[in-house]
């Protein structure tokens, strides 16, 4: 068996870190805030109800460690939470009740 056989699972192995790397970084350097709320808004559309509309939402930064933007829609005494990372993913963090479903 040639010898160079035997480094071709580390080179594998490298070079699917370094692409994991990349895109990684490319999400980090290129997501925004608008994509985030857009995204988190369209969502709100299907599990608020007839009568959810876009501009039920607004973003406020994250006050949690990890946390980078809260996007919260509120109508008619009910409030969604959407809390999400710097990545864009959606956080399982307990947030208070406002029964007042104030902004």
């Amino acid at each position: 068996m040639p010898r160079w056989l035997w480094f071709a699972p580390l080179a594998v192995v490298v070079l699917g870190g370094a692409g994991w790397a990349f895109r990684w970084g490319w999400i980090l350097a290129t997501i925004t805030e608008t994509d985030v709320i857009t995204t988190y808004a369209q969502r709100y559309l299907t599990e608020g109800g007839a009568g959810a509309r876009l501009t039920d939402c607004v973003a406020v930064p994250g006050q949690g460690e990890g946390v980078w933007i809260v996007v919260r829609c509120a109508r008619s005494g009910v409030r969604f939470d959407y809390p999400a990372d710097r990545f864009g993913r959606l956080l399982i963090i307990p947030q208070p009740s406002d029964p007042a479903g104030q902004i």
